[in-house]
């Protein structure tokens, strides 16, 4: 068997990585796309590697001689690379793939050896191996039967998202037997060509023969094995981040969000609420999809109406952010002088303040505390502002409400205003009765302000949601004029305005998560090596007990696409051994306890 590699594409989408190199010269953490890719192929007894080279042909061919591979090389040169497509590319190796069995690869995959050990050792002889569609996807996909036999091919213009479960992405990794090209794909390819110019692609010619009655091909599709497709930057980012064999973790923990892109990833780490919203909410969004695009959102002033309405609070008390993050990024600088905190915490907070922080880590088991130890440390510090988190992040520590009446007379005695983020609070036992985020207390502790991010616990995270309240109209004045009048967007209006209909499945979905949480806490305390704290939030902070460490845990369990929250780097933790793992739906909390 032999394998052909079709290089000679110019690569424009990866802009200025291609102005001087073909796409395959690309490097991938450090490795170029074709050393990697003929590297893996000279290690699977094939008699030779046809390579069709064109864009920046000549250093192409002297970089791959320079690599001293122990296997014949052989190159094809199109020299109308730019004006032709990649089925003029393969008919000018035509004449090899008649003569042995052939592995045909694009060159600007990369993938892991499990993907041509698949493929090769597979007994059927002409194969293409296929993916599940994912949304990532780009290129030609196909359907297959039972059986594996490709059904279609979707062209671009046929493809259909309403289908799109029943499609498969093409890998572009093919195996053609000698008799299937001599008989079938070359005739038809030398056709195809001759009928309609070498503007096209060669899956064109396997469309054809997937329509004829004695069709030899057929699809194996991957079962996890790693690959991706570079066809752009961001295509070249997502694949360095897959294939990695350095500082993984601190990779993954620098994106900040985004792990849908990554297949499989279950991610234990953002904190959202897996029972809400119900799918009846999301098909009422999907279905006003299009005005929801291509209308502008209304202004901050609807905003506050429709917050004011769903939380039962006065409208001229409320700000609406861009997520919570836009309205603490706002509201850190109308806190003159020093903000008392309490670590390990929500860094976004003093790291908007940057200075002025008096700071105490609890000394006790998981960092608990109540609003006694508050007072008590804080009595005697010179102190402008107070931030607490309740629950608190990532401790899940919780202090209730007569607790919290309690230390609002003592701030208001001490001048203090206090910034309290419920952000957790409805995931609290008695949650909704332990908000403080009701007009009558606000009125009569106006030093206080209320943070509460829509993104935790209703699960919406991409609409980038959050309210801040407090009585102090001056405050509130003051914190609306700094952020823009169209700081949301009209999907997160929309979800604020048909939430009222869907608050009996919020409730429900609160009380479903309580009891996921007590299911969860006590899986997690079978594991030897974890200690892991009680919490009232969405996550459970655990400590790691020697000989393992919460840097090593998180990334093994990242090696089996887990991810959690290692909370090494996190300021508060003397010893640096803890880790946050937030708190999914049944079916995943399991696949992490089977993991851990």
């Amino acid at each position: 068997m032999q394998a052909i590699i079709l290089a000679a594409g110019l690569g424009r989408r990866l802009k200025e990585l291609t102005a001087h190199n073909t796409k395959c010269m690309v490097k991938v953490n450090g490795v170029t796309l074709i050393e990697r890719m003929l590297k893996q192929l000279a290690g699977r007894n094939l008699s030779r590697i046809v390579l069709v080279v064109g864009y920046k042909a000549e250093s192409l061919v002297c970089f791959v001689k320079s690599l001293g591979l122990d296997i014949p090389i052989v190159f094809v040169e199109n020299p109308i690379y730019d004006k032709t497509n990649n089925i003029y590319s393969l008919a000018l190796a035509k004449e090899y793939l008649t003569q042995e069995d052939t592995l045909l690869l694009e060159s600007d995959l990369i993938f892991e050896d499990a993907v041509l050990d698949k493929i090769l050792q597979d007994p059927y002889p002409t194969i293409a191996l296929v993916n599940k569609y994912e949304n990532w996807n780009d290129g030609t996909c196909v359907k297959i039967s039972d059986d594996g036999r490709i059904e279609s091919f979707i062209a671009k213009n046929n493809f259909k998202f309403a289908e799109k479960d029943s499609y498969y992405k093409t890998i572009n990794i093919y195996k053609f037997s000698k008799e299937f090209s001599a008989k079938q794909y070359v005739p038809f390819l030398e056709a195809y060509c001759q009928a309609l110019g070498h503007n096209g692609f060669y899956e064109q010619v396997l469309r054809v023969l997937s329509t004829l009655e004695n069709a030899q091909i057929r699809a194996r599709t991957l079962q996890g094995e790693r690959w991706y497709e570079i066809d752009d930057m961001q295509d070249l980012d997502t694949a360095e981040m897959i294939f990695s064999q350095e500082n993984t973790l601190q990779r993954y923990q620098k994106r900040f969000g985004g792990y849908w892109r990554f297949s499989g990833l279950k991610d234990f780490c953002y904190l959202v609420n897996p029972y809400f919203p119900p799918q009846k909410m999301c098909d009422e969004i999907k279905s006003n999809f299009e005005d929801l695009l291509c209308q502008y959102p209304s202004g901050a002033g609807v905003m506050g109406m429709l917050a004011a309405k769903n939380f039962d609070v006065y409208a001229p008390y409320l700000a609406v952010g861009n997520g919570a993050a836009e309205i603490i990024k706002e509201l850190l600088p109308l806190l003159p002088g020093k903000m008392g905190v309490i670590y390990p915490t929500f860094e976004e907070y003093p790291n908007r303040k940057q200075q002025d922080l008096v700071i105490w880590t609890p000394q006790t088991p998981g960092f608990s505390y109540t609003a006694k130890d508050v007072m008590a440390y804080f009595e005697d510090k010179a102190i402008s502002s107070l931030l607490l988190i309740n629950p608190d992040n990532p401790s899940g520590n919780f202090i209730g409400k007569e607790d919290l009446l309690t230390l609002l007379d003592w701030c208001r005695a001490k001048q203090v205003r206090l910034v309290l983020d419920e952000s957790f609070v409805d995931f609290a036992e008695k949650g909704a009765e332990s908000s403080l985020l009701k007009n009558d207390i606000l009125v009569r502790y106006p030093q206080m302000i209320i943070l509460k991010s829509i993104s935790k616990s209703y699960g919406v995270p991409g609409l980038r949601l959050g309210i801040a309240a407090s009585a102090d109209t001056a405050l509130m004045d003051d914190l609306r004029r700094r952020l823009s009048i169209w700081n949301i967007n009209s999907f997160a209006e929309f979800f604020l305005q048909i939430y009222h209909k869907y608050e009996a499945d919020y409730k429900n979905a609160c009380q479903l998560f309580a009891q996921e949480r007590e299911t969860f806490y006590q899986q997690l305390k079978k594991i030897s090596y974890l200690r892991v704290y009680p919490s009232q939030a969405n996550y459970f902070l655990c400590e790691v007990l020697p000989p393992k460490t919460a840097t090593a845990l998180a990334e093994e369990l990242l090696k089996r696409k887990i991810f959690i929250k290692d909370c090494s780097a996190k300021k508060g933790f003397a010893q640096k051994n803890y880790i946050r793992i937030a708190i999914r739906n049944r079916a995943d909390n399991a696949a992490l306890i089977e993991a851990l």
